[in-house]
């Protein structure tokens, strides 16, 4: 399937640049929609927010991703860690990317990394099998 070796973290990533470059008026707090309650109060939500929870699905989606074994995990794993190390870069040195909402996406993206290591070690260990460890039956 060629979804495994993709990481599709990069889809927030690539949302929020093409929108911060591109449209450079877009304000990622403004009010996009407000939702009447039955408490009596307001929710709203932000473009910021809506990116916030299709990273959040997406994160899902990696950590299913990171319970397979093989050469395809093995490679998803390395992109992803490439992709947090440029969107810790762009945050470090673009001023666009100085805002909460990217900030979230970078925590995002370091969970993926750190979430993605730890299922596959541990996934990784029930299949190891040592040679050697049966007892030794005496008659």
């Amino acid at each position: 399937m060629f979804i495994l070796g993709f990481p599709l973290l990069l889809v927030p990533f690539a949302i929020y640049n093409i929108v911060a470059f591109l449209m450079p008026g877009v304000s990622w707090t403004a009010t996009l929609t407000s939702v009447h309650m039955m408490s009596g109060g307001d929710w709203t939500m932000s473009a910021g927010d809506m990116l916030i929870v299709l990273a959040i699905i997406l994160l899902f989606a990696e950590m299913m991703k990171s319970t397979r074994i093989g050469v395809r995990s093995v490679v998803d794993h390395g992109l992803s860690l490439l992709l947090f190390l440029a969107m810790i870069v762009e945050f470090l040195l673009v001023p666009q990317a100085a805002s909460s909402t990217y900030f979230l996406l970078l925590v995002i993206a370091l969970v993926d990394v750190l979430g993605g290591f730890a299922v596959t070690l541990r996934t990784s260990q029930r299949d190891l099998t040592v040679e050697g460890t049966l007892p030794h039956i005496s008659s």
